[in-house]
């Protein structure tokens, strides 16, 4: 096995200079530090990352929580966070991925393990793993969920503002009578967008029908079966806004299960603007919720904190969306 030693000897330089070029030390001149590049690349040379750890006390490992994984992340919103993350992590990092809620003992998270963190938080109740990390001093960035402590990383979208957007566009299409599918019960997200539902109604002096609100939990099932309740309702809605593209698929498939046409009968509008969105017939209007560009943020954020760890926190807000397609149809007024 070809160690930095190997390197140095060919290099004619000290171990310690290629330890640090290898490392991406400025103290290195960039000539020295391509050259050694070159030769580790010749050697094919491969990093001991279990002696490098003993070196550096670092792990190298960089833990993404959910709040869960199991329940109320969808598929793509879990690629779409991953995507992100690997547009900023360099090679020299593992990156894992865990739910919260399978974390049963707090103990375990410890700066032994992991060099920084990263939570895609949707609830309240991740409070208590947030504040342990931070505890810890381990690097923390929090992402999705807008928190009120200005002494933690935060990089959110404001979901509120777009949801409002959304209907807005539909009252303007002529549509009074607006049902919705709300997402997971005790998630911020489901919260922020149905208040953001409701500031539309409210400002455009809309009734609010307590039979046009569904329950959902963001999976594509629970929207295919709000769907099919709400229209079975003697006098159905108009505009159905789901909290989720997934919930706004199986709406969808629940509308040509029951023979409605979109959009001719029914209008549906989702969030998040997932890669199918755009390939569903017709094609979903949506809020277009950049997680990607929210994980490589905050990334960003957290590599910085590796490197400066004196970096003062910020709240940092991406904006969201509306993506007209094809399945809001404009009324007669």
């Amino acid at each position: 096995m070809i160690t930095i030693k190997d390197i140095a000897r060919v290099a004619g330089v000290s171990h310690t200079t290629v330890s640090r070029a290898l490392n991406g030390s400025p103290l290195i001149k960039k000539v020295t530090r391509d050259k050694i590049e070159k030769i580790a690349a010749e050697m094919n040379y491969v990093p001991n990352y279990s002696a490098k750890s003993l070196v550096t006390k670092r792990s190298f490992t960089i833990g993404l929580f959910f709040s869960s994984i199991e329940q109320g992340t969808s598929a793509s919103f879990l690629v779409d966070a991953i995507k992100g993350i690997s547009h900023i992590l360099d090679e020299n990092f593992n990156l894992t991925v865990n739910g919260i809620d399978g974390v049963h003992n707090f103990g375990n998270i410890q700066p032994q393990r992991f060099d920084g963190i990263l939570v895609m938080s949707q609830s309240d109740e991740d409070n208590a793993f947030i504040y342990h990390v931070k505890k810890m001093g381990i690097p923390l960035v929090v992402l999705n969920r807008q928190l009120e402590d200005p002494g933690i990383m935060n990089v959110v979208a404001n979901d509120r503002e777009g949801v409002k957007a959304a209907i807005d566009y539909a009252v303007r299409l002529g549509h009074q009578k607006f049902a919705m599918i709300e997402g997971k019960p005790g998630f911020k997200s489901s919260s922020e967008r149905k208040q953001g539902f409701m500031d539309s109604l409210i400002a455009h002096r809309l009734p609010l029908n307590s039979d046009y609100f569904a329950a959902g939990d963001y999976s594509i099932e629970s929207g295919y079966t709000a769907m099919a309740a709400l229209l079975l309702l003697e006098d159905p809605p108009t505009a159905v806004f789901c909290s989720n593209d997934d919930m706004a698929i199986g709406a969808m498939n629940a509308c040509y299960a029951h023979k409605a046409d979109v959009p001719g009968q029914i209008s549906l509008i989702g969030f998040d603007d997932i890669m199918f969105a755009r390939y569903t017939n017709p094609a979903l209007t949506t809020v277009r919720k950049p997680i990607t560009e929210i994980s490589e943020l905050g990334t960003k954020m957290l590599v910085q904190l590796l490197q400066q760890p004196e970096t003062k926190p910020q709240q940092l807000f991406v904006n969201t969306a509306l993506i007209t397609r094809q399945t809001v149809a404009e009324l007669q007024k």
